[in-house]
């Protein structure tokens, strides 16, 4: 299992540089085209070389200048590459100067920003405006349900993973956020952590001391006395 996984990231990383070599090209060949720019800089995040994506966009700003939705999306592209380094304060600050095309996404990336360094209530703020723009989007959702989760308003929480697996009854992470606020509650949640297990076996495998965690809570809550 272990050398197939190794095997596959091997094979991701050769066709990563692959199109690395082929987007380069396009640019030497097509230099006023920014797409390629930006899906070059999207498969040097897949790279690890945040340095490098970081540089490229930088230069496809100054390039770009003069056409305002072109450098919209290379902005929401760099706050790209610093979420992916877990550079949030620079990301939110890309993601902020964004105008309307891409509002929402940005909204939701600032949310996602804010959840990965902690801060949960910010985070559900941005996602929940985030929302009210795009109201059947998973992805939303699911940044919403998180963060209500994790700042202990687990009735919402339940509507809101709700909602989503209406939409992605095959989303395993979903479904043991969901098991969890279930047990929170007091209801029936074998079954969400069953289908998570099937779905998600990495997000279930990884969710294990969170699982201990919470049923260690809900023993405290039902036997105060017993420690």
């Amino acid at each position: 299992m272990t050398e197939k996984k190794q095997s596959g990231r091997e094979q991701d990383k050769k066709r990563s540089e692959q199109m690395v070599h082929e987007l380069v090209q396009k640019i030497t060949l097509e230099p006023g085209n920014s797409e390629a720019y930006y899906e070059l800089a999207t498969v040097l995040v897949d790279l690890n070389s945040y340095a490098q994506a970081e540089e490229l966009l930088m230069k496809a700003l100054g390039l770009f200048q003069a056409q305002p939705k072109v450098v919209e999306r290379l902005h929401y592209g760099l706050g790209n590459v610093y979420y992916a380094a877990q550079d949030y304060g620079k990301a939110i600050a890309e993601f902020d100067q964004l105008n309307q095309d891409l509002k929402a996404a940005g909204y939701l990336m600032v949310a996602q920003s804010y959840m990965g360094s902690g801060d949960h209530k910010r985070a559900l703020a941005f996602a929940l405006t985030a929302l009210a723009n795009q109201p059947q989007d998973p992805a939303t959702l699911q940044v919403v349900a998180s963060n209500l989760l994790a700042v202990g308003n687990m009735a919402q929480a339940a509507t809101y993973y709700d909602q989503l697996l209406q939409l992605q009854p095959g989303n395993g992470a979903a479904n043991f956020d969901r098991g969890l606020v279930a047990m929170v509650q007091g209801e029936e949640y074998g079954q969400y952590f069953k289908l998570a297990k099937h779905q998600d076996p990495n997000y279930f495998e990884k969710g294990q001391k969170r699982l201990a965690d919470i049923e260690k809570f809900v023993q405290t809550q039902r036997h105060p006395g017993k420690k």
